[in-house]
């Protein structure tokens, strides 16, 4: 691993609420690094219930334009309704975040920093060593809106 992963609010407070995709709202902010065990708890408390997933990838998604070579690939869902039986934090830094359903598994690599927002949502992140958005899982009861 080279470097380490960005300390709290070492990143941009922005690049975090890019995340809510337009959701900016007043709160107070609680971002803070991954904590298995606290991170691992509120899992939990979304398990077994119908619960809508975002789950977004990113490599740099504009960086093409700057580079004409650069290779942009990505993935994003966004409230895709699912119920997960089991949850599980991969101790080993940036983190593993897995979400076992009844026929399959949703999972994302490299969260490093997480927040339980005045609306209740679990907000995960994975910041590279720049403090740039490589990852976002997010968790909530009602749709997230656009």
């Amino acid at each position: 691993m080279i470097g380490s992963a960005p300390k709290p609010f070492d990143f941009p407070l922005s690049s975090f609420l890019t995340i809510l995709k337009g959701e900016i709202i007043e709160r107070s902010v609680k971002v803070q690094e991954v904590q298995v065990k606290t991170l691992q708890e509120l899992l939990n408390s979304f398990a077994n219930k119908d619960v809508y997933i975002h789950l977004e990838t990113t490599n740099g998604s504009y960086a093409a334009h700057f580079d004409e070579k650069f290779f942009n690939a990505g993935a994003f869902i966004r409230n895709a309704k699912i119920n997960y039986e089991l949850a599980k934090v991969v101790d080993d830094s940036p983190h593993r975040v897995g979400l076992k359903m009844a026929h399959g598994w949703v999972y994302a690599q490299g969260i490093t920093h997480f927040e339980l927002d005045d609306l209740g949502r679990l907000l995960m992140a994975g910041l590279d060593y720049s403090g740039k958005l490589a990852i976002a899982l997010e968790i909530s009861e009602t749709p997230f809106t656009y």
